[in-house]
């Protein structure tokens, strides 16, 4: 993950020494001196631009304490089975809390200093399926429905209740009065729909991941090199079904808050998601790179673990 501060760097080197070049090629005369001139003239540019690097690799931090926070509850939770439903709601939503601020701090960053949409894109799909990822993992661990039921009754209701409530002018005017904001409201409908967005392409994509590593490992040849598969105390036809239905509920959740944002507010949520992966170059690539890294992680963090 240092490769896009070390490309970051190299850009801002190269867009110095380019300046520096045609700052030359205009003075010829004054090829001894200008260059030192200019820079002292040109050196508040210069620091803005290097402030905005400091302040991307501050976000990227961010996301390397997600992921390591990640493990650590995943090793936390599972070095102390068996829990009840109470203690797993507690610890999903923690973990929840948890990303989510990380990522609320690095979109800050990413909006208000960066000043970068498609980063603030990538970044908060980086978050969503980060946290969606750790949370699948923990169904291979769950040993009745009810732990399941009660996991996604909190999380649809929330989704379906909270999601239509923050898009209204009244959430928007609270957001704007704590300082929270200083979006328009059509700014502002347009940054939750994008969340919304993000949310449910990092549901879908780490479900299907989910339900593949579940199949392919405990069935593979693969399956003692990753004993989290193998589900000897654990039901596996409870695991793969639960995880189903869980697959659907979310479907159903994330059409039912879209059909209330589209007939609601006039917002429609995949069109607007559609229309910034076409319309930002590179923005696809870059989501694709995205999800293939952190499932990969994914993978490599179960493969160590051992309880």
């Amino acid at each position: 993950m240092s490769g896009p501060v070390l490309i970051s760097l190299l850009v801002l080197l190269s867009e110095r020494r380019s300046a520096l070049r045609t700052h030359t090629i205009r003075n010829p005369f004054h090829t001894t001196f200008s260059p030192l001139r200019w820079h002292r003239r040109q050196r508040w540019g210069l620091t803005r631009s290097f402030i905005r690097f400091i302040w991307f690799c501050s976000a990227l931090i961010l996301s390397l304490i997600a992921f390591v926070l990640g493990e650590a509850y995943a090793e936390v939770y599972l070095r102390t089975l068996p829990h009840t439903s109470l203690e797993t709601v507690v610890y999903v939503w923690s973990w929840i809390a948890t990303i989510h601020l990380l990522d609320a701090t690095t979109g800050w960053i990413l909006g208000a200093k960066v000043g970068s949409y498609p980063l603030g894109w990538v970044f908060k799909l980086y978050f969503a399926t980060t946290y969606q990822t750790y949370v699948r993992a923990l169904y291979a661990r769950l040993r009745s429905p009810s732990q399941f039921a009660y996991l996604q009754l909190l999380s649809s209701s929330i989704v379906i209740i909270y999601h239509p409530l923050s898009m209204t002018p009244l959430f928007h005017k609270v957001y704007t009065r704590l300082r929270l904001t200083n979006q328009t409201y059509r700014e502002y409908q347009k940054f939750l729909g994008r969340s919304f967005f993000v949310r449910g392409l990092a549901e879908n994509v780490t479900m299907l991941a989910w339900l593949g590593w579940v199949l392919a490992l405990h069935y593979g040849w693969n399956r003692e090199v990753y004993p989290y598969f193998s589900f000897d105390e654990f039901n596996f036809k409870l695991t793969f079904y639960a995880s189903v239905v869980t697959w659907a509920c979310e479907v159903v959740a994330g059409w039912c808050v879209r059909v209330i944002m589209r007939r609601g507010f006039g917002f429609e949520v995949m069109g607007e998601g559609v229309k910034d992966l076409v319309g930002f170059e590179g923005l696809l690539p870059a989501v694709l790179a995205v999800q293939v890294h952190v499932l990969q992680n994914m993978l490599f963090s179960i493969a160590r673990l051992r309880f």
